[in-house]
């Protein structure tokens, strides 16, 4: 007998069937004499589309909603059906025993083993493997300790809470506003907060009005000493500053006091995944998506770090006897932090970051057993990599000890304050950034007297800045918006349904965005809503709420929400009409920036017309000017324009084997999309690649 086990990815899979020795390889798993591991691709199954319930669905009118179906259903995605058959025939062998689920060790990761599981009617023992890196031996090792797929029912409860929730809350309350203004406007339960944080932070900057403040400078030596009182610096009265200035030139300062002490800065903890996501942001310029897409791969491809999508910055006590371990497999990249290490045996110093009581489901992100090799990485991931790495060292280095120096002077009564710190012992700060020396701080005594230059200095308030992608992830954090896996998706969304738009790494608001913000019920604004229902569905994973009482919950909210929405009287004006019809209906065109560029949609949304904006430039020269030629499609196939020459190339001519990559890629799109040409695109793509070989 054999146990069936279900990975996540096929990547995952093929790295556990080598482990466990499954060397008898098939289309859609792999088998070996105790073990067949097949694989789902993400998700197989998804929650039943308002259609799958009835076909009058499918057609979006505000008259059918809410849309609450008594018992949701699943339904096999139709792109990855094949594999999910696999799945199904696997299941059915009689000589499977029991099926263990290697999906992510996360929420998630328990979704989509559970909905295969339940589609496809698995009535036989379930086990689970729960590892925190892909590493060889955490295999083993978790293989050895598999755990009963009991213990995670409350995991896959709210995961389902949390699917169900999101497709209640989030179809009807996108299905109410788009079809009452005629518009596609998507809502969320955590991307509509995430917006009006946004919309808030924009409404100050608007409404902000600059005031000029006025501070004064006395320099002692090397000294910059500040005019304080009060706490405050600033002065905001021109005539007190003139009058304060002028008092105070060309008098001499007295030392009133100077207060020194000694301490300490603790070692940072170890990365979770949202801080991770801040500091690879503010260091690098990394969207929060592009770093979980990056740790993903040192997770599953290099095995060089534990699990990414954690929330947790602690490590368990069993952890403590792998710390050598773990150094010795990085120390070709960190010969010199390492090695005074390495004759410590290892010992950590931060004794706080063994805390059993702090790991969740998953410990902080540190590096694994697996030996590094740089030159494998790619620039990006030896970025993100050497943050985890130092952040990891720097626990076993000690507390970094400073002095801080506090004088205070006056002139004619006026206190001016001198502030400076002294690195006395850089500690972990050896590892995690380069040391400056810095200049002796001059001696002061109580009542000395030494001579000062004035200065008086002119600024204005300035507003709040516009968040940035690590702000941004703060905020969410803050407010329990989204999880560490979700938080980067979101802020995805938000740019894809053109809500707001990145400029220079900070989020600007759309006109669309900010008319969305004031159509969108009041209730689904308030990040403290969406708080609550994470603290809900956590509290259901860990066996303490009512998953029935909180879709109750849900279920009644969605009638509310859709019923505010049909009984508005708000309108919405489209902001990006333009002045061209669209040739199918009629209807005016608007424009829209997409990730294929700009382009012109019909405002009619039972019309489906689309057509670039801007027109693709492809690899192929113009045989006059040398200027790289526009690719168009039309009746006729695929041809390039050079409109300043006014030359004119079809694709099928002038040797079409030197048609680069974008060409292929756009005559492989074209023909896959669209057969309605005279020539066909099929066809024509077929004989490309024929003269080319």
């Amino acid at each position: 007998m054999k146990s069936l086990v279900l990975a996540e990815k096929p990547s995952v899979a093929r790295e556990i069937a080598r482990v466990l020795g499954c060397r008898e390889q098939h289309k859609h798993y792999l088998e070996g004499p105790n073990y067949i591991v097949t694989w789902a691709l993400g998700h197989l199954i998804e929650l039943k589309m308002p259609e799958h319930y009835n076909p009058a669905y499918k057609t979006w009118r505000l008259e059918d909603l809410p849309i609450i179906p008594e018992k949701m259903g699943l339904n096999v995605i139709r792109q990855t059906s094949h594999q999910f058959r696999a799945i199904e025939t696997l299941a059915k062998r009689p000589d499977i025993k029991n099926c263990i689920i290697a999906t992510d060790a996360g929420r998630e990761g328990e979704l989509v083993a559970r909905w295969i599981l339940q589609k496809i009617g698995w009535k036989k023992p379930l086990l689970r493997l729960w590892i925190s890196s892909q590493t060889d031996q955490a295999i083993r090792d978790g293989f050895q300790h598999l755990k009963p797929g009991k213990q995670f029912e409350r995991l896959y409860e709210s995961a389902v809470c949390r699917a169900e929730a999101d497709w209640l809350i989030g179809l009807n309350v996108t299905r109410a506003l788009t079809t009452k203004y005629n518009e596609p406007l998507s809502a969320g339960r955590v991307q509509t907060p995430t917006l009006a944080m946004m919309i808030e932070r924009e409404k100050e900057i608007q409404s902000f009005q600059p005031v000029p403040y006025w501070t004064i400078h006395a320099n002692v030596g090397s000294v910059a000493a500040v005019w304080e009182r009060n706490g405050e610096r600033r002065i905001f009265s021109k005539q007190l500053a003139e009058q304060l200035y002028e008092k105070l030139k060309n008098k001499q300062a007295t030392v009133i006091s100077v207060e020194r002490k000694t301490k300490k800065e603790p070692q940072p903890l170890p990365y979770d995944l949202t801080e991770l996501q801040r500091d690879a942001n503010k260091r690098f310029g990394f969207s929060a998506k592009k770093t979980l897409s990056i740790l993903q791969r040192l997770y599953e491809q290099h095995k060089l770090v534990t699990y990414p999508r954690t929330d947790s910055r602690y490590l368990t006590t069993d952890m403590e006897n792998t710390m050598l371990e773990r150094l010795e497999a990085m120390k070709s990249g960190y010969v010199d932090e390492i090695a005074p290490l390495l004759k410590n045996k290892g010992k950590v110093v931060a004794r706080r970051v063994f805390d059993n009581e702090k790991v969740t489901d998953h410990h902080a992100i540190i590096p694994t057993e697996e030996r590094l090799d740089v030159g494998k990485l790619s620039a990006d991931e030896r970025k993100l990599y050497d943050l985890i790495a130092r952040r990891f060292l720097a626990l076993f280095y000690p507390a970094c000890e400073y002095e801080t120096v506090h004088i205070v002077f006056h002139i004619e009564g006026e206190a001016f304050i001198a502030r400076e710190t002294r690195v006395v012992n850089a500690g972990f700060r050896r590892v995690l950034e380069k040391q400056e020396e810095k200049m002796t701080f001059p001696t002061f005594t109580k009542g000395q007297t030494v001579s000062v230059m004035l200065e008086k200095k002119e600024a204005l308030t300035e507003p709040p800045l516009r968040y940035s992608e690590a702000d941004l992830l703060s905020q969410m954090e803050k407010y329990g918006l989204g999880t560490p896996a979700t938080r980067a998706d979101i802020i995805e969304r938000l740019v894809e349904t053109e809500t707001v738009e990145r400029k220079n790494g900070r989020f600007y608001p759309t006109p669309k965005g900010k008319q969305l913000i004031e159509l969108v019920n009041e209730e689904l604004k308030s990040p403290q809503l969406t708080a609550r229902w994470e603290k809900e569905l956590e509290a259901i994973a860990r066996g303490n709420g009512d998953p029935k009482t909180f879709l109750q919950n849900i279920r009644k909210q969605t009638e509310r929400l859709v019923a505010e929405i049909k009984q508005s009287e708000r309108t919405y004006r489209a902001h990006n009409l333009t002045g061209s019809m669209c040739p199918e209906c009629g209807s005016f065109l608007k424009e829209r920036s997409t990730k294929e560029g700009r382009l012109l949609v019909c405002s009619n949304m039972a019309c489906r017309f689309r057509k670039r904006k801007d027109p693709k430039l492809s690899n192929r020269r113009c045989p006059q000017c040398k200027k790289r030629m526009e690719i168009h499609e039309g009746k006729v196939g695929v041809y390039f324009q050079c409109r300043p020459c006014n030359v004119i190339e079809k694709a099928e001519e002038q040797k079409k084997a030197k048609l680069g990559h974008k060409e292929r890629a756009l005559l492989k799109k074209y023909s896959a999309e669209n057969d309605s040409f005279g020539t066909s695109l099929g066809d024509l793509l077929k004989q490309v690649l024929e003269k080319k070989e």
